[in-house]
């Protein structure tokens, strides 16, 4: 029998409480639901479909009763006992044979007959991780337009929050990168941080990286979805990235602790990375990278897409081009268009809404300021070309303006302004 028949509701709500941010605020029940959606993540793989049916029908703890119950402790799956509940819970009898309930129940006795469940919940544990569940806080609801593919529950490890989607951006593409797209990569990453803007990715070699790291520098929010558990750094060439996002920003997962990346997974997370964010950015794709599946999830939720044009004798932006000709994306090429794709408005724009023309001068400042990082004066003056007294008298005027504030011994533009 497994240990989860076994265990008390007091046993797993203790076992779940170390990881529920809030959980002060939660009843018993509540918690022992979290507890039995926690587990459902290391039962189901992604985007599981017949495990969203069960969970609607029937609840997660109920349901995740009686599948343990048709699953483990016999020699055979009991199917009988699953669609029985279904049918009492209002599906019809075609609804739970298209379902086919045999092969749900053998995917998932493995996991249900072994440890690995409790162990996932001692592993986030002792890591930090926390579990994030639907209709808490906490939970980025826009997952629920997933539907029956929407996950379980999501992992998530490091001090920032799931960033609101209409404030992300998606930047993706190629593993194997050329210099020019982790250079357009870390450009418009760096770009769209410093409009205040959280920059989401999968923590991958080539362009994923290149965005992770220049939102690092920026000192901005970037968000790593993981393929595998967050209490594993993948791939081991990113530990130290992984890391520095640790320090500032987020990993998420739907995989529990101790899950392993696998190529299912890897393609399973794109539709995450789609639905958290604004918009979808491919810098550099080939013909059957992964970043196009990001892309068509992206579009099946109605998510704008962007491509960036590349060399047309590069192997590496095929996809991309692929992607502009057909339509299905917009060609990008700065910050300002990824923003414009997203229906945020760019500084320029703001600017002109509001009747004024920039002088040249308070155009360079403006671009050298950033929303997030303090700029010294003579960091500014370098940035921008022009001498110390004329930033300093620029500087002046746009804090009387609003549109820069001193920070410390520094300066910083007021997020969404770039009028002078």
């Amino acid at each position: 029998m497994s240990d989860l028949l076994r265990a008390t509701s007091t046993e797993l709500a203790d076992l779940v409480r170390p990881v529920l941010p809030d959980v002060d605020d939660l009843s018993e029940a509540q918690t022992v639901r979290a507890f039995a959606l926690g587990a459902w993540t290391g039962v189901v793989e992604p985007g599981d479909a017949v495990g969203g049916v069960v969970r609607a029908l029937l609840g997660p703890t109920v349901g995740l009763r009686v599948v343990l119950e048709a699953a483990v402790g016999r020699d055979e799956p009991r199917p009988g006992l699953l669609s029985g509940a279904l049918v009492e819970a209002g599906a019809t009898l075609d609804d739970v044979e298209r379902l086919d309930l045999v092969r749900a129940l053998k995917r998932w006795r493995p996991r249900l007959e072994t440890g690995v469940i409790l162990r996932s919940f001692h592993t986030a544990t002792v890591v930090g991780s926390r579990l994030l569940v639907p209709g808490t806080p906490f939970w980025p609801t826009v997952l629920d337009e997933l539907g029956d593919h929407a996950p379980v529950a999501l992992w998530a490890r490091g001090p920032a929050c799931v960033p609101v989607p209409a404030s992300s951006i998606a930047i993706v593409g190629s593993r194997a990168a050329t210099a020019y797209g982790e250079q357009v990569s870390a450009e418009l990453a760096d770009g769209v941080a410093d409009r205040g803007l959280a920059v989401v990715s999968g923590a991958a070699y080539g362009i994923d990286g290149a965005a992770h790291w220049a939102a690092l520098a920026a000192s901005a929010t970037t968000m790593a979805v993981m393929a595998g558990g967050v209490d594993h750094l993948y791939p081991a060439g990113h530990d130290g990235l992984l890391r520095r996002i640790l320090e500032t920003g987020l990993m998420i997962s739907e995989a529990p602790c101790g899950g392993k990346p696998s190529r299912w997974r890897f393609l399973q997370r794109n539709r995450l990375i789609a639905a958290l964010t604004a918009a979808t950015v491919v810098v550099e794709a080939g013909g059957r990278s992964g970043s196009l599946n990001t892309a068509a999830h992206a579009q099946s939720l109605g998510r704008p897409v962007g491509a960036v044009p590349g060399p047309v004798t590069s192997p590496s932006s095929v996809g991309c081009h692929a992607l502009i000709r057909s339509g299905l994306a917009e060609c990008v090429t700065s910050a300002d268009e990824v923003l414009a794709l997203a229906g945020v408005p760019t500084d320029l724009v703001v600017a002109s809404y509001q009747g004024r023309r920039l002088d040249p001068e308070t155009m360079r400042v403006l671009d050298a300021l950033s929303t997030t990082a303090t700029r010294e004066t003579d960091e500014l003056a370098v940035a921008s070309g022009l001498s110390l007294e004329t930033v300093r008298d620029v500087l002046a005027e746009l804090d009387l303006s609003g549109a820069a504030r001193r920070h410390g011994s520094g300066w910083r533009r007021v997020r969404g302004r770039r009028d002078g």
